[in-house]
């Protein structure tokens, strides 16, 4: 627990000293922002600052947090230190600076951000990739909630088109209308749920891992322990895979599609650390806690606590044929079942209202930001649902033929999650990159954005190679090529660097 406590600490004060260092060095001001100088009443809104934090944080945050943060916590207590260094030093700068970049462009999108620094051929890929990965969420964000919903009333299939009729609805109206009106409610909802885990953790003060025990010792490398899934860890290794596993919580591509929607709703340059820095912080707050319940969960006994009798039953007559603990409980039912046993009735409804509200909300602001990065890209205006549409149908009819792929698909969901995961990562290291091209050009300090550009390189690179979801080599292979990729990071970057030097 101690290293639980010292980590909400860090982060908090993470956000008044480096998140006040990092707003220095981009130097918020006065000027127009677009909300009010391409105000257009549907995407271009002017609202309260509170509502942005609420709505960015609500955006950013999904169930990527909590998922993400379950299944990070297999690795035991390092996921604590990526949390902690991830969020504070990468993800919430990545996200900052994605935002302002946005607001000094006209409150453009990352395709168009990254093709203002990158160049136009960089652009084109940013604008392919980017809209696959929001494809790719949308589904994501679907699946979980309409698994959870069906497990409570009704079917899986029967939410799945409801959601999605949601998501149409949402996409098409103008932000305020039903954004701006109920994502702050439910942005109350995940924070509730997870401030009252927080307190429950406080009260039960269980023994868990500290970050400073042997951090390879974790528990499923023992094949002999019902919590043990020894190939998971030889396919899954520490490094990379940690850092593509909890992604919204430490650092998330996804984020550089959101905060340009939150760009074109801010009234003033010097709200921007408290909405994309402060949010990524909160969220980080977030996936802390989700980690240490998940340790407590399954390193401790605590999923005994929880779950009925009869589960414990039926996952003991499982466990005899092979079957482990994180093979049983999949990162939904932990949501369920903790939520369940450790809240009560009252507190369990708003925290499966939170943890179903924020994949959904997600979703549709994927798609959202997916719209408006085509429309940029081909010139359309988007002031007319005809115009809106035009867009828009392509879009879902590809996302449900990827949804109908995944339900049939046994193993459908995890392998979207784990090409998720690294499509994710890839777009915040171009995201990062891009930063890193603008600081240089206003003779800024670059290295706070340089350094988690090549950890990323290397991370997504390495992780391509060793994942059973790709090429699947050995770590020993994946290590090479990671050190490859960051000597290459290095001396394109120093070579482009001397050229841009010359130049001034």
């Amino acid at each position: 627990m101690i290293s639980f406590i010292v980590s909400i600490i860090v982060l908090v004060c993470a956000y008044f000293v480096y998140g006040r260092f990092v707003e220095k060095v981009f130097s918020p001001d006065n000027r127009m922002t677009p909300a009010v100088a391409l105000s257009d009443g549907v995407d271009y809104i002017a609202m309260p600052g509170w509502k942005v934090f609420m709505i960015q944080f609500l955006n950013i945050a999904g169930t990527g947090p909590i998922f993400g943060a379950i299944m990070g916590a297999w690795y035991g207590p390092a996921a604590y230190l990526w949390i902690v260094l991830g969020c504070v030093f990468a993800g919430a700068v990545h996200d900052y600076f994605v935002g302002m970049l946005s607001m000094r462009n006209s409150g453009v999108g990352l395709p168009e951000l990254v093709g203002i620094y990158l160049g136009k051929n960089t652009r084109k890929l940013m604008l392919i990739f980017s809209v696959l990965l929001l494809a790719i969420v949308g589904v994501v964000f679907v699946y979980s909630p309409a698994l959870i919903l069906g497990g409570m009333w009704g079917t899986k299939m029967m939410w799945v088109l409801v959601i999605f009729a949601y998501y149409v609805i949402a996409t098409m109206l103008p932000i305020d209308k039903i954004i701006g009106k109920i994502y702050p409610l439910f942005a109350f909802s995940l924070l509730f749920m997870a401030a009252a885990l927080f307190v429950g953790l406080i009260i039960k003060h269980p023994v868990l891992p500290e970050i400073w025990d042997n951090l390879g010792d974790v528990n499923m490398n023992d094949p002999q322990s019902v919590l043990g899934n020894e190939p998971f860890m030889q396919k899954n290794p520490l490094f990379p895979c940690l850092f593509i596993t909890i992604a919204c919580g430490a650092i998330s591509g996804f984020h550089a599609t959101q905060s340009p929607l939150m760009a074109r709703c801010l009234s003033t340059e010097k709200l921007g650390r408290p909405i994309f820095y402060g949010a990524m912080i909160t969220e980080g707050i977030v996936a802390l806690i989700w980690a240490t319940v998940s340790m407590y969960f399954f390193y401790y006994g605590g999923w005994r606590e929880v779950v009925s009798p009869e589960t414990v039953e039926k996952f003991m007559a499982q466990a005899a044929d092979g079957k482990s603990l994180i093979q049983y409980f999949d990162a939904p039912t932990v949501v369920k079942e903790v939520c369940s046993g450790w809240l009560g009735l009252f507190g369990g409804i708003l925290a499966i209202l939170g943890v179903v509200a924020a994949p959904i909300t997600s979703g549709d602001t994927a798609f959202r930001s997916a719209r408006l990065i085509i429309a940029e890209a081909f010139g359309l205006p988007q002031r007319t649902i005809a115009k809106r549409l035009v867009v828009s149908v392509p879009l879902f009819a590809a996302a449900i033929l990827l949804l109908v792929w995944q339900s049939e698909n046994p193993d459908g969901f995890n392998i979207i999650w784990q090409w998720f995961g690294w499509s994710n990562q890839t777009l915040a290291t171009f995201a990062l990159w891009t930063i890193t091209v603008y600081l240089v050009q206003r003779k800024k300090p670059f290295i706070i954005t340089l350094v988690p550009a090549l950890f990323m390189t290397v991370v997504c690179t390495t992780f391509l190679l060793v994942s059973s979801q790709a090429f699947a080599l050995s770590p020993t292979i994946g290590y090479i090529g990671g050190v490859i990729a960051l000597i290459g990071a290095l001396v394109w970057f120093f070579d482009w660097y001397r050229k841009q030097m010359k130049t001034k």
